[in-house]
């Protein structure tokens, strides 16, 4: 019996370097007799992570050794292999325990083919192996979630044999000295699933290209992943093989994959900040200049302060939440208990563990309450000025040592650390709504922010499971900044005759989830108007559509008409439904603003709205607002909603031609006015021959 350990830190990703060696150590294995059984387990804490997604973007090396050269090792040896798996088996890793004879897991372990979220397929025989089986359907739903799935509920599924409380290493050992016979999953014949006849494959196979997105607008990976199971049902296994072979390759190369792949790669370059030590990014929970978080506070009990206490709460931290108003304070409450519920109902939580969260959150009217808090958010009205006393106060009330954060979306850092004496403690926190679900959150530093509160920052994002992005602080930050570039051109096409409607029709059938004008109207039109104030602006756009519609009580979903209307009837009130009084109304103000009619295309709605990201986004790495272009994807990726398979803006500017997105914004600038002044930085990287890369920049 041999035991082979899985070792290439942090997470034993089967590169093709790794490969190589992990060959060899199987082929001695297979070669030497007094082996009768080889186990395979991992070093690290788990068994693999999977592929070195790194060698996706690099040309196959002549000679190279990949995963489907090591599990090809594995099925054609006669010798019994038995998979001891413990936490996370992922991707390559899971293709390799499926290649195996005998699959053994610990409860904690976790078991996925995630290749889905990177525009990918499983390349070494996962999607051959697994219809074998556990039937097509079930291995079709398990690969297109892409998620890291339980052991009991692999188990049930029956790709694990078993699970063990104990040692699962001994375990394995133990029945690899038995000489267990081989159960190779390539001999075995694919069903659809166990109350489905295999005539119905060629329905089940229809139906499921029905169920995923149309292949130019995000789903091309599912539709290929679908292509091979209905090969491994219809096929021998070694042509099942070499389909998934192509259609992996194929992949690889697409648009989606690219851009799939780059927004995995900007996310792990987040927490690299000049001037932070590599131990604050990498394991902050080390670091002596990161400051413990055993204690938040919340200022503000309105649906954006509970939702950053439920998320403190569900990350174990205990939360005090002050607010004078009892009215918010109850339906503060409410809104926390019903989450936690609500999570006990999916299955998520149990009875007891959603009690000791709703505990966890105190609600009070007492700021001394917040004294002993590690770090505390405000999230009081968007009003500098009274955003400026509540840190005055917090300065007098908090521990020295304690963190003040702002969960401004506009506004001044650098005024509020004004009103304190820590300036270097002081720092913006800010969440998406709700705070509790959306994975974004910008942390912006102010002048004086200091390297260990920074650091704490990122500590605290990764505490809370965030996408943490630096900014600088300007007004809007990253994101909103640029939204407000974006909506300004919505707006004014709907000036120029175009209607709410068709612009978001266009920009959700580019990816988002929702149009501009929709979008204004979750976030309130009222809050939109204030922020244009705050601007300096009386209002979006040449006329005054935006007040007018205020001064109507037309703020949004909530009052349930806004830029359009809304009946409870049609999607529970959320469903936008287009509103000839507001077309009327815009046309009449375009008419009186001596703004001329004009018919555009749907190419032309994408560009002005698309590239006024891009050129906002260019300037802000000008001006060092953002970091990175990647950060500034990741933003809009998990903020709002910029389909991934795209890549983020800047990615996109790459997509499309940065020279191209350049003269075209010279078009615009021509035609529309000086608010289309093109970045120096995009005219650098444009007059680079077509070749510069903006999200490279």
């Amino acid at each position: 019996m041999r035991v082979i350990t899985l070792d290439n830190p942090p997470v034993n990703a089967l590169s093709f370097a790794y490969c190589a060696k992990l060959y060899e150590a199987i082929e001695a294995a297979h070669a030497d007799d007094s082996v009768e059984a080889i186990v395979f387990t991992g070093a690290n804490g788990l068994f693999s992570g999977g592929a070195d997604v790194n060698d996706f973007n690099n040309e196959l090396p002549a000679g190279a050794v990949t995963i489907r050269d090591v599990i090809r090792a594995v099925e054609l040896s006669i010798k019994p292999h038995i998979a001891a798996i413990d936490g996370v088996a992922l991707g390559g890793g899971l293709e390799l325990a499926l290649a195996c004879d005998y699959r053994i897991a610990t409860p904690r372990s976790k078991l996925g083919l995630p290749e889905i979220k990177l525009g990918l397929l499983p390349g070494a025989g996962g999607t051959q192996r697994l219809p074998r089986l556990i039937g097509a359907r079930a291995a079709l739903e398990f690969m297109l979630k892409g998620s890291a799935v339980p052991a009991a509920r692999v188990l049930e599924l029956g790709i694990l044999d078993e699970i063990v409380d104990g040692n699962v290493l001994e375990r394995a050992i133990s029945l690899a000295k038995e000489i267990p016979p081989k159960r190779r999953i390539s001999a075995l014949e694919a069903t659809i699933a166990p109350d489905v006849p295999m005539q119905a494959a060629p329905f089940v196979v229809a139906q499921a290209h029905k169920m995923v997105p149309p292949e130019d607008n995000g789903g091309f990976a599912a539709h290929k992943l679908i292509d091979a199971v209905q090969a491994a049902v219809e096929l021998p296994f070694a042509f099942g093989v070499a389909r998934e072979a192509r259609l992996f390759d194929e992949l690889v190369h697409s648009k989606a994959s690219l851009a799939l792949r780059h927004v995995f790669f900007a996310e792990r370059e987040l927490s690299k900040v000049p001037g932070l030590e590599a131990t604050q990014q990498c394991h902050p929970e080390r670091s002596r200049r990161t400051l413990a978080i055993a204690k938040a506070g919340v200022v503000g009990a309105g649906t954006m302060g509970s939702g950053i206490a439920i998320t403190f709460a569900q990350s174990g931290v205990p939360v005090v939440v002050v607010d004078t108003n009892e009215e918010a304070v109850d339906k503060a409450r409410q809104t926390v208990m019903g989450m936690f519920m609500y999570q006990v109902q999916k299955g998520r939580l149990t009875q007891e563990e959603a009690w000791q969260r709703g505990q966890s959150i105190t609600f009070t009217d007492d700021w001394r309450e917040l004294a002993d808090a590690d770090l505390v958010v405000e999230a009081v009205f968007e009003d500098p000025e009274v955003k400026r006393e509540v840190f005055a106060k917090l300065d007098g009330i908090v521990k020295p040592e304690g963190l003040l954060a702002s969960n401004t979306s506009t506004l001044d850092i650098d005024a509020m650390a004004a009103a304190t004496g820590r300036p270097q403690k002081v720092l913006g926190l800010h969440f998406f709504v709700p705070a509790n679900i959306m994975p974004l959150l910008e942390i912006v530093r102010g002048r004086a922010t200091s390297a260990q509160t920074l650091a704490t920052a990122f500590a605290i994002g990764k505490m809370l499971k965030k996408k943490a992005v630096l900014s600088g602080n300007a007004f809007g930050f990253i994101g909103n900044r640029m939204v407000f570039d974006y909506v300004r051109e919505a707006f004014a096409l709907a000036e120029e005759g175009t209607t709410p409607a068709r612009v978001d029709a266009v920009m959700k059938a580019f990816g988002f989830p929702m149009g501009p004008f929709a979008m204004s109207d979750l976030s309130g039109l009222d809050i939109g108007l204030h922020v244009q104030k705050l601007q300096g602006k009386a209002g979006q756009g040449r006329t005054n559509v935006l007040e007018q519609l205020v001064e109507q009580k037309r703020l949004g979903q909530k009052a349930m008409a806004g830029f359009f209307k809304y009946d409870k009837a049609v999607g529970k009130g959320r469903e936008p439904i287009a509103d000839s009084v507001v077309e009327q109304l815009f046309a009449q103000e375009a008419c009186k603003a001596g703004i001329a009619s004009r018919v555009v295309t749907d190419r032309e709605i994408r560009e002005r709205l698309l590239y006024a990201l891009i050129n906002r986004g260019a300037y802000l790495l000008e001006e060092g607002v953002a970091l990175r272009p990647g950060d500034i994807d990741i933003v809009f990726v998990y903020g709002y909603g910029f389909p991934p398979h795209h890549g983020g803006p800047m990615w996109y500017a790459d997509e499309v031609g940065v020279a191209r997105v350049y003269e075209r914004i010279r078009e615009f600038e021509a035609t529309f006015g000086p608010q289309w002044k093109p970045s120096a930085l995009l005219a650098r990287v444009a007059a680079s021959h077509d070749v510069g890369s903006l999200a490279h920049a």
